[in-house]
């Protein structure tokens, strides 16, 4: 089965969170707008399909995923869809509409973080709403953050299998989007997560837990795994930390 992944070129983003769960299973994919632009790839081949797609499944926004003819959206979604196929998600029924729902609360937590550097409107730039984002970030970074981190060690605590896993004792697509989380929280807020994330070991465990398997250790090291950067959800402005 051939899978291919639209999403921007340049940056992580949401695209990162589906990047993790190949790249950790070592499935074949085809990164697409990072092709060259002579072998059908580049920026210009994921805006041909967000812009002129004739499909009854066109996607919103990028990330989306191409499989045969049908293409998949939104980050959870395409979690959900990849995670039996991949080993990625547990077999019963309850237990991946579980896995589902905390994709979808990491996805909010997602959202909020992109929400403290463009709070007013995201065609707006940082520097137009600078001052509404350090308002915004305080309240995130004091209430909002240690809300979602605190459930996350809740269900790490709860899971009966005791595996350092949100479900069950396999590892799934959601821890992989933890490490993801946490990376990218200690990338935009280095200052609070030094001080604060003692109160996270379980969290911080399974982000190390990830980053030691062979197949994501590799990747991280090489090329594929592109930098944090400015232009992308994780983003490092250290006046947003008071």
């Amino acid at each position: 089965m051939r899978y291919e992944l639209y999403y921007w070129p340049t940056i992580q983003g949401r695209g990162e969170f589906v990047r993790l769960a190949f790249e950790a299973t070592g499935t074949d994919y085809v990164d697409v707008a990072r092709l060259p632009e002579a072998d059908g790839g580049g920026e210009a081949a994921l805006l041909r399909l967000l812009d002129g797609a004739k499909t009854i499944w066109p996607p919103f926004a990028a990330p989306f995923l191409k499989v045969g003819e049908r293409l998949i959206g939104q980050t959870a979604n395409i979690l959900q869809y990849l995670g039996p196929h991949l080993g990625l998600a547990p077999r019963g029924t309850v237990d991946r509409l579980w896995l589902h729902q905390l994709q979808l609360t990491i996805a909010d937590l997602v959202g909020e973080v992109h929400d403290t550097h463009h709070p007013i409107a995201s065609g707006l730039y940082y520097q137009e709403q600078k001052r509404e984002a350090k308002r915004r970030s305080a309240d995130f970074l004091q209430h909002r953050l240690p809300k979602f981190l605190d459930y996350f060690e809740g269900v790490l605590d709860a899971n009966p299998h005791r595996s350092g896993l949100l479900v069950g004792a396999r590892l799934s697509y959601a821890d992989l989007s933890v490490f993801q989380l946490i990376a990218g929280l200690r990338y935009a807020f280095p200052r609070t997560m030094t001080r604060q994330e003692a109160a996270w070991p379980g969290l911080i465990a399974l982000h190390d837990l990830v980053a030691r398997q062979p197949s994501v250790a590799a990747y991280l090291a090489s090329s594929r795994r592109l930098p944090f950067c400015e232009e992308d959800v994780f983003r490092h402005y250290p006046e947003l930390e008071g």
